[in-house]
């Protein structure tokens, strides 16, 4: 045997191999992780340095404590679903709330759970299966429905936090990329009071204590939803929110319109939540379509899931702060109202329109004019 050959080196323990099966021109890595549980997955590719990287990308990650791929393909929408729900849980997320029926809501969550066919009875995809494209397809159907992009891309946020959690939870080792679309500019609507009182007519008198509210004090509908009686002071005109009640986290009081206090005072009995928001939406398309202020439209295939564009409720909230800048009041106040934490979302909020604009001009052009009268009679003072 000649001497100058050398054995080829024995792989290190511990670095795992790649195999060929029988009549199949790609690879397979094959490992064990620390329990000594054999670990064996397809590269689909027949490139020998390709199929080392996955093998040693996969070895890594099991020794940061990620889950194996093969493992990977077990974990369902189904588990992303829940890890989402137990996150908002633990953080305590405000968005988080429940159906009439006691189901969970979160905010671009039940469109998911219908594209990728999750119900109690079942466990929707392999994670496997949940990809870039994947997220395309909701995309493309979405649009295909007459959804903008604002609402679309709820959806995406709420998918992409579930792969994200799942990541943290070393559920899986990659994160598919989510592209979130481009949104429109922040809305801008608000509702001047001639069209408010015209609209609060068309609604149901048992909503309109809350849509009052809204209107006028700018208080997010999550919040009013959550007051009860025992945080109203009619007397001094004022509610108490609690920081748990909050999006901020901190507790506020908000002073009563005139107006609202007298149709509190009429409700009878004053115990549970102050607010009904019994077919909120549905009365609120059919009460702004009634006064011009929205549409509503039939969609083919959908006889009972119209489409409604227009005015819509966190308008309210965008009036409100017009209104109470408009009145004099001081921003920090309104803020305080209303809620906001930074001066940079309140000033969104905040509409200026061409009204506006025209009036400030007005009060300079007065208070020029003014000055002018003032420099005159005191020189027509001095020259006597």
């Amino acid at each position: 045997m000649d001497q100058d050959k050398k054995k080829p080196a024995r792989r290190s323990k511990g670095q795992g191999s790649l195999i060929k099966m029988k009549g199949c021109d790609m690879w397979y890595a094959r490992y064990y992780d620390a329990n000594g549980r054999r670990i064996q997955f397809a590269t689909k590719t027949p490139v020998k340095h390709k199929a080392q990287l996955q093998l040693t990308n996969a070895m890594a990650d099991v020794n940061k404590g990620a889950a194996p791929l093969s493992d990977v393909k077990k974990i369902t929408y189904s588990q992303l679903r829940a890890g989402l729900l137990a996150s908002y849980v633990e953080k305590g997320n405000k968005s988080l709330s429940e159906d009439a029926d006691g189901s969970e809501r979160i905010p671009g969550l039940k469109p998911l759970d219908q594209f990728f066919d999750w119900s109690d009875g079942k466990r929707g995809p392999s994670v496997a299966n949940i990809t870039t494209d994947t997220a395309r397809e909701f995309v493309r159907r979405r649009q295909a429905d007459g959804l903008g992009n604002a609402i679309i891309n709820r959806s995406l946020a709420c998918l992409r936090r579930m792969l994200r959690i799942a990541r943290e939870d070393k559920k899986i080792q990659v994160v598919p990329f989510i592209h979130l679309l481009k949104e429109p500019p922040a809305r801008k609507g608000f509702l001047p009071m001639e069209k408010f009182k015209k609209l609060s007519t068309a609604l149901p008198a048992s909503l309109r204590p809350l849509i009052t509210f809204l209107y006028f004090c700018g208080v997010r509908l999550g919040e009013a939803r959550q007051i009860e009686w025992s945080q109203v002071d009619l007397a001094a005109r004022l509610i108490r929110l609690e920081d748990e009640q909050t999006k901020t986290g901190d507790a506020r009081v908000v002073p009563l319109p005139e107006e609202l206090a007298k149709m509190l005072d009429k409700i009878k009995p004053k115990e549970g939540k102050v607010f009904v928001d019994t077919n909120l939406s549905k009365e609120w398309h059919r009460a702004c379509a009634a006064c011009g202020l929205g549409s509503i439209i039939e969609v083919a295939g959908k006889p009972y899931d119209p489409r409604y564009e227009g005015l819509t409720i966190h308008d309210l909230r965008r009036s409100a702060i017009r209104n109470l800048v408009n009145a004099g009041v001081p921003e920090r106040v309104a803020m305080r109202i209303s809620g906001h934490k930074t001066r940079a979302v309140f000033d969104r909020y905040h509409i200026v329109n061409t009204d506006d604009v025209t009036a400030a001009m007005r009060q300079v052009e007065a208070a020029n004019l003014g000055k002018v009268r003032v420099k005159r009679g005191k020189g027509k003072a001095a020259s006597s």
